[in-house]
């Protein structure tokens, strides 16, 4: 019984067990979705050229659970609270809409793992990877919530996710470990979360049928599915382009080449993936992709 949702007109608990609640609560929290700004952190943490001392490690621990765990599953929950609404009609199995979790229990728990990613941000960096972090809700509050539902737009509210899960991420990893935050880092930080924006938009194909309808303006629904695809793997690669341009600058000649040798392999990829980007946007995620995020932890090193 505690596996058969349905649609109902507003959320009203059901009679599910604690553990079928601890497992819509995981649902909510998206695990999955934290292995990016964990990364970007980590990405973030060796470009400062701090030592690997016991500290550094440390650190890094309870900065990886800030971003991912705690940060990312508050954004997560967030929009799903907001997205209620559409949830009851595009996807009743939701949590918010079956009923498996109430308005006011998913209040709390976005409310608990903001306070607790503002505390742990204060135990990592003081204030300020504090401040990063509470720009970084503000990030997710625009994208989600009324008035302004970024997401509604393609253009602004993929550029707020990439930017909140690659570049204030990488920002905090650099400052939770240095306290500083070094041009060639910052650098790095800004150019990835541009090409991350190509990345969002590979993830809005499969939602163009839906987004249309409810008038979301997604890249793919404002430029067509064929020109987006496009449009998507150039912003992917110029930052990445410039990224190699910036270890050349640096002396950096041997991880210039490796950069773009990860870069020469993702254009095959791509010219695969713009000829049906609807059925292949996933599995360009799982190949190309993967060699793009490579390609931000040999820039790191890179400059450490």
């Amino acid at each position: 019984m505690a596996n058969q949702y349905v649609p109902q007109a507003c959320s009203v608990p059901l009679a599910t067990s604690r553990a079928d609640f601890w497992r819509a609560v995981l649902e909510l929290m998206k695990p999955l979705t934290w292995f990016a700004p964990m990364w970007a952190f980590l990405c973030g943490a060796i470009s400062s050229g701090a030592a690997p001392t016991g500290e550094f490690l440390w650190n890094l621990f309870l900065g990886a659970i800030l971003a991912g765990p705690l940060m990312c599953s508050m954004s997560q929950v967030m929009n799903d609270y907001c997205d209620r609404e559409v949830d009851r009609i595009n996807e009743p199995q939701r949590p918010f809409p079956s009923g498996r979790i109430t308005e006011a229990q998913g209040l709390w728990l976005c409310t608990a793992l903001t306070l607790a990613s503002f505390g742990m941000a204060w135990i990592v960096g003081a204030w300020p990877v504090l401040l990063i972090t509470v720009a970084a809700f503000v990030m997710s509050l625009l994208y989600s919530a009324p008035p302004v539902r970024g997401k509604r737009n393609g253009w602004f509210g993929n550029g707020l996710v990439s930017f909140a899960y690659e570049g204030v991420a990488w920002a905090t990893g650099c400052l939770a470990v240095s306290g500083a935050f070094p041009p060639a880092s910052l650098a790095g930080a800004v150019l990835y979360s541009i090409g991350a924006h190509g990345i969002m938009t590979l993830n809005d194909f499969k939602s163009v049928p839906g987004d249309t309808a409810l008038g979301i303006r997604s890249v793919p629904v404002q430029l067509g599915i064929p020109r987006a695809a496009r449009v998507a793997c150039y912003v992917m690669n110029i930052p990445q382009l410039l990224c190699v341009g910036l270890l050349a600058w640096y002396g950096e000649w041997l991880w210039a080449a490796v950069l773009m040798g990860l870069l020469v392999a993702q254009i095959p990829l791509q010219v695969k993936l713009v000829r049906d980007p609807e059925a292949r946007a996933p599995w360009y995620n799982a190949t190309g992709t993967t060699l793009y995020v490579l390609g931000m932890m040999a820039y790191a090193i890179a400059i450490r």
